[in-house]
């Protein structure tokens, strides 16, 4: 167990944390900022969300840097990612501040993938993030980042960037899926 997978487990271990801040009803008060108020338990989560999230590049440096980059890595940091996304933005449903549909949509991409990399892992391929992989992580990073914190500084200028970021990642999670398909079509088309 190396440096960068203990990071990434950490990343991991933090996604219970998140929901039960999220979830739980703690009557710890709010924040305002200007004219707009957040729940604080709202931002503690969001600052969670976003500690783990970083941990994403930072297993990733040392990875690299280290030359630790094993066939454990490439599947626990997609999978992290995947645990962590597909949780804030179930959370975000149910808060009201993000639509199902992209949401499903989202997840739905994220399964598929999951689901094709298992063929390939059986195969005996174990494939890392491409960069389109990366860009959608990190688009929809910043989108549930921006949700989670009810799109302030942004909502006291009028600007609905949660809403424009969300939809940057789920056109990013589309195409990153299609073009995760079409580069491993092999999978189905050499299978028996």
């Amino acid at each position: 167990m190396n440096l960068p997978n203990k990071i990434t487990i950490s990343r991991i271990l933090l996604i219970p944390v998140f929901m039960v801040i999220m979830l739980v009803p703690f009557k710890w008060g709010e924040l305002t900022f200007g004219t707009e108020t957040i729940l604080v338990t709202h931002f503690v989560g969001a600052i969670i969300f976003i500690i783990a999230s970083t941990t994403d590049w930072i297993d990733g440096y040392y990875a690299r840097k280290l030359n630790q980059v094993t066939n454990l890595g490439k599947f626990l940091d997609p999978l992290a990612d995947k645990l962590l996304v597909s949780a804030a933005l179930i959370i975000l449903v149910e808060l009201g501040l993000a639509p199902s549909w992209m949401v499903i949509l989202i997840i739905s991409r994220e399964f598929a993938v999951t689901g094709l990399r298992l063929v390939l892992a059986g195969e005996g391929e174990v494939v890392a993030a491409n960069m389109l992989g990366k860009i959608k992580t990190w688009t929809q990073i910043i989108a549930i980042s921006a949700l989670l914190l009810h799109n302030l500084p942004f909502e006291l200028m009028n600007i609905p960037f949660a809403t424009m970021a969300l939809w940057v990642a789920t056109f990013f999670t589309v195409i990153s899926g299609w073009d995760y398909f079409m580069k491993n079509k092999q999978a189905f088309v050499n299978s028996k």
